[in-house]
């Protein structure tokens, strides 16, 4: 039976928009700070306007932290999110917004982009109006893409003042970060954590060597003093005070001294282990990447993002403990695990998000395809009820036409111009067999339900017309993600005519997964893999 690929799509074309957008816009947050972090050697102390420069980190960590509250209190609310879902189904976008954000978007980037980046601290003053103007601008222009004006009042009508004080809780989120900051100079506190932060670094086959007395921890090869300010100390608030936020929206259905009692002493065990973690990873990237991208990609900005995700993670294993409920228990699956069209969509998010965060923080990307394949295996995993409706039994011509790509992409391909990966032994052997199962199994599925799956389906409606543009554009875009984009538009195209041959997506999955196969028994057999 065929899938009827275009059904699904027409008949809820703003469905993703509830999920899609919002996921979009927190993204966009995340990456810019990252960005500016990292890409950027802008120094707060060394500008004019050193309050203004300090305040920019202030506003990208309290909007963080708004909307992770404004998360839980969705969550809790259910008819706040109930209308909410509504006025986003039901909107009608104007163009003019999303451009509005879009232009905000490019003026916030343009700072990156002009040179030398050394002089943005003498030229901090543009900067800051460039960063200033262009969040307002994508602000504004996102809020009300999402829905217009007047929807957002109506459904901020009886809501506004509730809205407000949690608004105002995540606000005081970071002032309550920095009044327990002089908590990391407690003598046994920094004593515990450097503990343990030699043995993960003899686990490492480091040998550590620091001074609690003075916060300063390392190896031969770099060392760090860790000061309050980028201790990590600060997740032991934020996860208290998210902890809090929960109690209060669930009193009615939690059980408090169980809550209080037992989850709390653990999630801030979690939180102090996870900031070992941190240090020791940045003394690793340190020692044998780079100081540079330590000091800033793990520092204070990157340290609080981590902790956001744990505080999120505790409350979602917690409203998931029936030992802790004394109401009816929830649902223990996401109705976004059984969308069809968000499974065609999110797993690809997630590849290309990892990928960022692949580029961001290993100065050699490659190294980190051993976890951009755990995240998609994960995404793929959790959206498997829908998927395994959409997956069927290939066609014997589609996987054959695959290989002849493969081969042909093999022959055609240009001399190696990428580096060897610098690992040795086990590491490289564990490193290129996920590198080859990811390559062979995992991209196909993730791309093909993107591409074909969702972008084809959703501009095609059957007329002539629409169709090309349907393969033109899926294949556009395919190929623009693959360096060889000549190569990857022919196979694009083929990948298209197989889906509509049939229906099936299954078919285009299985020659794109035959061809990345003779791919990646290539470049195993030459040792090349800027084949793959």
């Amino acid at each position: 039976m065929p899938d009827t690929p275009l059904s699904p799509i027409t008949q809820s074309p703003v469905r993703s928009r509830v999920v899609l957008l919002p996921a979009l816009f927190l993204a966009e947050l995340v990456a810019l700070a990252l960005l500016f972090q990292i890409l950027t050697p802008v120094e707060c102390h060394m500008t004019a306007l050193p309050l203004a420069c300090r305040g920019l980190r202030g506003v990208a960590l309290g909007l963080i932290c708004v909307a992770a509250v404004v998360a839980v209190y969705l969550w809790a609310a259910r008819t706040a999110r109930r209308d909410l879902v509504a006025m986003l189904r039901s909107a009608d976008p104007s163009w003019p917004w999303r451009m509005l954000h879009i232009a905000g978007i490019i003026v916030m980037l343009l700072p990156l982009l002009i040179p030398p980046q050394s002089g943005l601290n003498a030229a901090f003053g543009l900067l800051f109006a460039a960063l200033a103007s262009g969040a307002l601008m994508a602000g504004i222009g996102a809020l009300f893409w999402m829905a217009r004006p007047a929807a957002w009042r109506a459904w901020l009508s009886g809501r506004t003042h509730t809205l407000l004080w949690l608004i105002a809780a995540a606000a005081v989120m970071p002032m309550l970060a920095d009044a327990i900051a002089p908590l990391w100079y407690w003598q046994k506190l920094t004593e515990a954590t450097f503990a343990v932060v030699a043995l993960m670094l003899l686990a490492l086959g480091e040998v550590p060597v620091g001074d609690p007395a003075t916060q300063i921890i390392g190896t031969g090869d770099f060392i760090v003093a860790v000061a309050d300010s980028c201790s990590g100390i600060e997740g032991l608030a934020l996860i208290t005070a998210f902890m809090a936020l929960y109690a209060v929206l669930f009193r009615g259905t939690l059980r408090m001294g169980r809550f209080w009692g037992v989850v709390w002493p653990i999630a801030l065990v979690l939180s102090w282990l996870l900031n070992a973690v941190r240090i020791t990873l940045l003394i690793e990237i340190g020692a044998h990447v780079s100081p540079q991208l330590a000091v800033n990609g793990f520092h204070s900005f990157a340290g609080w993002l981590f902790f956001i995700i744990l505080s999120l993670a505790v409350l979602i294993a917690a409203s998931r403990i029936g030992w802790l409920q004394s109401g009816a228990p929830r649902r223990a699956t996401s109705p976004l695990a059984e969308d069809e069209i968000a499974a065609r969509i999110v797993p690809f998010i997630v590849f290309m998000a990892s990928g960022v965060v692949a580029q961001t923080f290993w100065q050699v990307p490659a190294l980190a395809y051993p976890w951009q394949a755990a995240a998609m295996v994960a995404a793929l995993w959790w959206m498997r009820r829908p998927l395994w409706q959409i997956v069927r039994r290939p066609a014997a011509l589609a996987v054959l036409a695959g290989a002849g790509i493969g081969v042909l992409w093999v022959l055609i391909a240009p001399e190696a111009e990428a580096a060897p990966i610098a690992l040795g032994g086990a590491a490289f052997a564990a490193w290129a067999a996920t590198r080859l199962v990811g390559t062979a199994l995992l991209v196909p599925i993730v791309e093909e339900l993107f591409f074909r799956g969702y972008v084809q389906a959703r501009i095609d409606d059957g007329t002539p017309l629409r169709r090309v543009a349907a393969i033109a554009l899926s294949t556009a875009l395919f190929a623009a993600l693959h360096g060889r984009w000549v190569a990857a538009g022919a196979a694009g195209v083929v990948f298209s005519l197989l889906y509509l041959w049939r229906g099936r997506l299954a078919d285009a999955i299985a020659a794109h997964a035959a061809a990345n196969m003779v791919i990646a028994a290539a470049a195993l057999w030459y040792g090349d893999w800027s084949l793959i």
